[in-house]
Parts: structure tokens; sequence; C-alpha cells
């Protein structure tokens, strides 16, 4: 087994520029122009862009984080700006990457936010969503409805974990094997339930970098957030440097 150096893994939502100052969860926009910037950095350095699937052998020790350098890349929520901003930034270096779709809202709207008055902004139908694959990138679950998973009975977080996967395999033809918490709330307790249902890996919303010895926690992972106001200094510190980890 390989050693591992510590590995970042990104998280984006929308690829799309901000809305107005003042308006709610603004900070989870990154415009394209930013987003294409931030590839092309981890491009010069040498970064290879992973969708988690891809970058599960070098979670585990399998290939070396010390030879190569790599950088998981996920997007919560499956909005169509990600197909439409970042699939062909992506293809262009050569990247793969992870999308986490809510089943029972394909094709629709993040409905999730509407009480917080965020705007609505459109998902990727099962079109879309073949695009996607169709550029090469990965497909995870986000759970049917992207309930917070501390909220609702155990029977229903079974429901939301597995009945995803499921829906997703059938509607796309595709295995799912990665999952994300939404809001990255979650007890032990749901972390049992995404093993049993047979994903291979999870990820939070703790922050850090994955550390070497976190073979056993592949359903915690803890991932590395992108947000608008993100320079391109902050985007260095955070995936080259243990800026990111003082966090965790």
């Amino acid at each position: 087994m390989y050693p591992v150096k510590p590995i970042p893994i990104l998280t984006y939502h929308q690829i799309q520029s901000a809305p107005a100052r003042g308006e709610p969860m603004r900070s989870l926009y990154v415009s394209p122009a930013a987003f294409a910037r931030q590839m092309q950095i981890l491009k010069v350095l040498g970064f290879k862009g992973l969708s988690m699937t891809d970058l599960m052998p070098y979670l585990l020790g399998e290939r070396s984080s010390l030879a190569e350098r790599v950088v998981g890349i996920t997007f919560d929520d499956g909005y169509l700006n990600n197909l439409e901003n970042a699939a062909p930034v992506l293809k262009e270096y050569g990247f793969t990457s992870t999308c986490y779709v809510v089943s029972g809202l394909i094709g629709k709207t993040n409905s999730w936010d509407a009480d917080l008055g965020v705007a609505s902004a459109p998902l990727m139908n099962h079109e879309q969503l073949r695009a996607w694959l169709g550029a090469g990138q990965e497909i995870g679950s986000h759970t049917q409805s992207h309930s917070n998973l501390l909220h609702i009975d155990t029977h229903r977080a079974a429901q939301e974990i597995a009945q995803s996967k499921l829906q997703l395999e059938q509607d796309l033809g595709v295995s799912v094997q990665q999952f994300c918490y939404p809001y990255g709330d979650y007890d032990s307790g749901h972390v049992k339930l995404v093993e049993q249902a047979g994903y291979l890996g999870a990820t939070t919303t703790k922050r850090g970098r994955v550390a070497q010895g976190l073979q056993a926690s592949l359903l915690e992972l803890p991932r590395v957030p992108i947000v608008r106001s993100t320079s391109w200094l902050q985007f260095l510190l955070k995936i080259a440097t243990p800026y990111e980890d003082k966090h965790r």
C-alpha cells in the first residue's frame, strides 16, 4: 500500500454568475470565468482532477498521491449550469468530477431552498444527465428529496439513501457508487445506512483535506469548499497547503 498524501476534494454548487448583493446563498455561486481559472491553475500545477470513483484508489493507498498530484472535484445538487459551464472546461483539461443528484427532483428546481428565498435554478433532466455522463463525468446520489437526514425518521432516511441510488441506476443505466449528505447533516446511524445501501464513498461538509490513514472513513470524507469569494491565492492555499485542514 502506498502512503497517502493529503488529498483535497473540492466542493462546488452553482457555476453561474452570482445574484445581486444581499441575496441568500450568494456565496455558493462561482462564476464560469473563476471556475475556468481554477481548473487552469490545477492543470498548470500538475494536478489531475478526478471524480470520486476515480479518486478511490488514491484514498485507499492503492495508487500513490505522492507520485501523482490529485484532487477530487464534486458538485452538489445537479444544477444545469454545471453541464453548461463546468463540463466543457473539465473536458478541455481532461478532468473528471462527480455531480451529486437529487433523484426525485431531476428536471425540476432547487425547491428545498425556496423557504430561504434562494432564487430558483433548473436542475439537469434525464437527457442532460446523460450528456453529463457522456462528457466523461460521474453521477452520485444526494438523496431523493434533499431532506435533512437529522430531521426525518430512520425509515424515511433509509429510503432516501437507498432508493435514490436505485432510481438513478435504473433511470440512467449506470452504477452509482458515491453519496453526499444533504446540508452535511448526519449521524453514525446514517453512515451505516449509506454503507448498507452499497455506496463506496460519501462526502460531508466537514472541512479539510483527506488525511493519511482515513481509509476507514470513506463514508465521512471531508471536503474543501470553493465559493464566490475564493481568490486565486486562497485557491492555491486550499489545495496545496494545510490552510483548509485548520478548519477541520
